[in-house]
């Protein structure tokens, strides 16, 4: 036991140098090891080994351990094994096979975020709120989320049965599913009307912003004459690269100006970006560049809801910041926490938590979301669906907002060069699949939207009369 110890303790070790080199780990060196927990964790290793029922393997105890490990921080972090690994790296492609499904995790069990529109999951029935008891015959209690959507992704046309625990049921569903390939483009866009312009973002992507800049121009064209006004739509936006949500800011916004922040106990874990081509372009050309110049100055509105996370946010709290857009709908989720995703000597990697975000003017978004300027309920859904909506303060072991339960700000930092991590933060932990972006626009059977346009409209007139 004593080698054990030994052996394990040097492994971690190891494990902890690798990981503070790669990750924006705390770098105090001078912190020592808990040797006793060390210990305790050597002579529960050796336990298992030789006292557990069945033989178990080294590695699998191992591999457990990490996962706990990091699931156990907050509901985004996690361990990936090569195969989660490489599926998260293409989960920015824009293609996948599975339900259509956003899900967190609470007391132990998947729950739902949100069903994606014109998904298996959302024709069948499912909703924000219900929880995954079960995927086929295995229990979720005990899963992480990413074991839990490695059991919901597979091959297009096979089925899997998940069995649904809803408040309002005294009874679990059972429901049978077939996935599907699900490819995404993240920007849809249409003239509502004459002069009004509607553009979707449904997952910040690799191509987000040069897609954007490409719908607006065809708006432009499309008009004929300059927009009067345009409608940026973010609901049910599960968010994504970081990157791609300073440029969709960027595209708004005058040139330099803060779009957002994040706070972490490394200084590589802090970042000030602002709405400047080296934040956003994957490349050396600026995407933005021939965008009209009026895009910068017409009325605007971004609609937001309970789906809306993270990137999204980030995006929603700039143009509110700033007074560039007024924000209409429901509250967002509020994922203001900045994963970052690490690759391992293993070919695997982690997700983990390494900063918050703030918006320009200090707010925090983490657990509190953004407040919408005029509040528009989604006119689909009762009020016991409103009431079940989930947000990440009703995640289990979410990070706690630095701002407190007040709506306080925080003091921006003071200016510094805009840093960028070693690896670009992942798509938001628990997206099954991303978000879909079917949405046919209609002001007048989206109460929202048609709320949005006739805000849009109102706010014309101000300008006419102004100058006239």
């Amino acid at each position: 036991m004593k080698k054990l110890a030994l052996l394990t303790a040097g492994a971690l070790a190891g494990g902890a140098l690798t990981l503070s080199l790669q990750a924006f780990a705390d770098k105090d060196s001078s912190a020592p090891l808990p040797l006793n927990e060390l210990r305790t964790f050597a002579e529960v290793f050796g336990r298992i080994k030789q006292d557990y029922v069945e033989p178990v393997e080294d590695k699998k105890l191992i591999n457990e351990a990490i996962k706990g490990m990091l699931t156990g921080l907050d509901p985004h972090s996690d361990y990936l094994d090569p195969d989660a690994f490489k599926e998260m790296r293409e989960g920015t492609q824009g293609e996948f096979g599975g339900l259509g499904i956003e899900i967190g995790a609470e007391d132990g069990l998947v729950k739902v975020i949100a069903p994606i529109e014109d998904t298996p999951a959302q024709k069948a029935g499912i909703k924000s709120g219900d929880l995954i008891v079960k995927i086929d015959d295995t229990p979720v209690r005990g899963l992480s989320l990413t074991d839990a959507v490695k059991r919901m992704r597979g091959k297009p046309g096979t089925k899997v049965t998940l069995t649904i625990a809803r408040k309002s049921e005294t009874k679990p569903r059972v429901v049978t599913l077939v996935r599907a390939v699900i490819k995404t483009k993240s920007v849809k866009f249409k003239l509502l009307e004459q002069d009004y312009g509607y553009v979707r973002v449904t997952q910040f992507q690799e191509h987000t912003v040069e897609n954007l800049a490409q719908a607006v121009q065809t708006l432009y064209k499309d008009n004929k004459t300059p927009l009067k006004g345009v409608i940026l739509d973010l609901r049910d936006d599960p968010g994504g690269l970081l990157n791609s949500a300073v440029g969709v800011s960027a595209a708004f916004l005058p040139k330099d100006v803060l779009v957002v922040y994040t706070e972490g106990r490394a200084e590589d874990s802090k970042m000030r970006l602002t709405a400047k081509v080296q934040n956003y372009a994957r490349g050396g050309a600026d995407p933005l560049a021939k965008l009209p110049s009026g895009i910068k100055n017409i009325p605007m509105v971004v609609l937001v809801n309970g789906g809306s996370a993270s990137a999204s946010e980030i995006v929603a709290g700039a143009l509110q910041d700033h007074k560039r857009a007024v924000v209409v709908g429901t509250q967002t989720f509020g994922k203001g926490s900045v994963p970052s995703v690490l690759p391992l000597g293993n070919a695997g990697g982690i997700k983990l938590t390494t900063a918050r975000y703030f918006t320009p003017n200090g707010r925090s978004i983490q657990a509190k979301g953004i407040e919408p300027d005029v509040v528009v309920e989604d006119g689909t859904l009762n009020a016991n669906e409103q009431a079940l909506r989930v947000r990440e303060a009703d995640l289990e072991n979410h990070l706690a907002n630095p701002n407190g339960s007040d709506k306080g700000t925080a003091k921006p930092p003071a200016k510094r060069p805009a840093a960028k991590p070693a690896q670009p933060p992942a798509p938001d932990n628990g997206k099954e699949t991303p978000a879909d972006e079917s949405r046919e626009p209609n002001p007048k059977a989206d109460y929202q939207l048609g709320q949005a346009l006739n805000i849009l409209k109102v706010q014309q007139i101000l300008i006419n009369k102004k100058g006239s």
